[in-house]
This record gives C-alpha cells, sequence and structure tokens, in this order.
C-alpha cells in the first residue's frame, strides 16, 4: 500500500487478529486534522470497510490509527483517511515502521489521546 504522496511502497503488516488473511497497519496522519470531525470521520469509515482499531488525537497535532483488517478493507479506509472528512486538509499519511499490536476494538474506537 502506498502511504503518502510519493513514499514508495509501503505493506501493512502480518496480524495476529483471529480474522484469517487480516493484516494491521498504524498511521500517523498529519495536516489539518484535530478540530475537524477527523476521528469521527475515520471511525465511521472504518466501520464501514468492516475494520477493526481505533484512532486518538496525538498531542502534537497529529492523529494516530491503528487499524486491522483484510487487505483490501486496509486499502479502501487508507483511501478515505487520504481524502479526510469536508473542512480537514491531509498533509501525509506515515506508515509507522515495526510490527504492532494495535489492541484491537471492534468495533472501530475513538480513544483519548
Amino acid at each position: 500500500m502506498t502511504v503518502g504522496p510519493d513514499r514508495g511502497e509501503s505493506r501493512a503488516l502480518p496480524g495476529s487478529v483471529d480474522r484469517p488473511g487480516a493484516v494491521t497497519a498504524h498511521w500517523v496522519v498529519t495536516g489539518r486534522v484535530q478540530g475537524v470531525g477527523f476521528r469521527w470521520f475515520v471511525r465511521e469509515q472504518a466501520r464501514r470497510w468492516g475494520v477493526r482499531g481505533w484512532v486518538r488525537n496525538r498531542s502534537d497535532g497529529t492523529v494516530e490509527i491503528a487499524a486491522s483488517g483484510l487487505p483490501e478493507s486496509i486499502e479502501g479506509l487508507l483511501a478515505a483517511v487520504r481524502r479526510g472528512p469536508d473542512h480537514s486538509a491531509v498533509s501525509d499519511v506515515r506508515l509507522e515502521p515495526g510490527r504492532i499490536e494495535p489492541d484491537v476494538q471492534d468495533p472501530f474506537s475513538i480513544l483519548k489521546g
């Protein structure tokens, strides 16, 4: 999955969830992504795509997302995250390196930052 404009090819990591074929992804989103309904938008899109996980604001003004689902669902969520809700302006979506355990929430949840 491509992450951010002109960032090359990055892959979501194999997940340790109870669904065969599921992968996990851990993203940090920068831009105008706080105070614009971004977390609620992400939760709605994640539920639409059948993705488990969570979203939260970070103190540095970014938004962090941990997601687990089938590869096509993760791709769909990523496309929505890049677009963002009205009044947002996503400048970058960075895939965090390393294996993650996203404390999978089902349904997808908004956590306190």
